[in-house]
């Protein structure tokens, strides 16, 4: 999929690309190794990045400098890095039709709640954030602890759509 030396690039997908998506952002660009070079978009961006996300990502202990709400298109176009993995993270994004990403990379679908769309106090506010961070942040240690280059396609694919399966909703 890459050389020995070259990052796998993730793009994570959400529609305001304010909160889910720049935490997975984050998350995976923290990484030790240098395996992954992680990006995230949305469909229709708000513009600013929530002041939740930033204070989670800080109390974490993990970069926020350079993260910004932006359009998926900005990936979609020529010059543009090329995906490996495209992730959704928010079930209207991953309803929503996506732009033909160059280089056919793998997709997958990992729903999390959307922390940014409660009302609540503040405190109930930062505990959902909270909350919604650890389960991105052990969705992508997971993905991260593949054998993604030992993997078949198939192999692959089936074990990242795996990783965003939620049993309660499969009923």
């Amino acid at each position: 999929m890459t050389g020995a030396s070259e990052p796998y690039n993730v793009l994570f997908l959400c529609t305001g690309n304010s909160a889910r998506s720049i935490l997975a952002e984050a998350c995976m660009n923290a990484l030790p190794g240098g395996r992954f070079r992680a990006y995230s978009a949305g469909s229709h961006p708000g513009g600013k990045v929530n002041p939740f996300a930033l204070d989670v990502l800080r109390n974490a202990r993990l970069p926020t400098e350079g993260l910004r709400s932006k359009s998926w298109d900005e990936f979609a176009v020529s010059g543009a890095p090329k995906m490996h993995f495209v992730f959704t993270v928010c079930d209207n994004a991953a309803g929503e039709v996506c732009p033909i990403w160059p280089g056919q990379p793998m997709t997958a679908h990992w729903p999390f709640p959307d922390p940014a769309a409660f009302e609540g106090s503040d405190t109930e506010k930062h505990a959902l954030f909270l909350d919604v961070f650890r389960q991105i942040r052990a969705r992508i240690d997971i993905f991260a602890n593949l054998p993604l280059a030992s993997l078949d396609k198939l192999s692959l694919q089936k074990r990242i759509d795996e990783i965003g399966y939620d049993p309660a909703k499969a009923i």
